[in-house]
């Protein structure tokens, strides 16, 4: 099986958002690649760990909301893409980043499909989490990246 190359658009749980940001692409990019210091600037995530550099085939663990998982990062286009995924408790997430310079700094847009056993039985829960917790990590990269411009 190949790694993904986009979110599942056909998973029963999908979500988008987007901000932004007033401050230079280069340092929200660093922010976000910065795994093993997520838990720094992110109020949800707890632990995060990286060994090595954040590159195709490279895997970090991490817990948020007291859900722990283990990512595998699929791609990475340097300062304007990056898509993980990984499976936990039966969940397999996918997840998209996509990061723009504007005149005015950043834009960011994040996409991630949810699915599995866990998903199918409680749809409306998991929306809610997955949208909750991708509003939050969206904040939480704003405020991080414009308190260090």
């Amino acid at each position: 099986m190949s790694d993904p190359t986009e979110v599942d658009l056909d998973a029963p749980v999908f979500a988008t958002h987007e901000i932004d940001i007033a401050a230079p692409l280069e340092g929200v990019w660093g922010l976000h690649v910065a795994v093993n210091a997520w838990p720094t600037w992110q109020t949800a995530i707890t632990d995060a760990h990286l060994d090595g550099e954040f590159a195709p085939g490279a895997s970090f663990d991490w817990t948020s909301y007291g859900f722990s998982v283990t990512s595998t990062i699929y791609a990475v286009a340097d300062r304007s893409r990056v898509i993980w995924g990984g499976t936990s408790s039966g969940i397999t997430g996918i997840h998209e980043w996509l990061f723009s310079g504007t005149p005015n700094g950043t834009h960011v847009a994040t996409n991630e499909s949810f699915a599995g056993e866990p998903v199918e039985a409680d749809k409306a829960g998991m929306q809610t989490a997955l949208d909750g917790s991708l509003v939050a990590w969206l904040a939480d990269l704003k405020t991080a990246a414009e308190s260090r411009t």
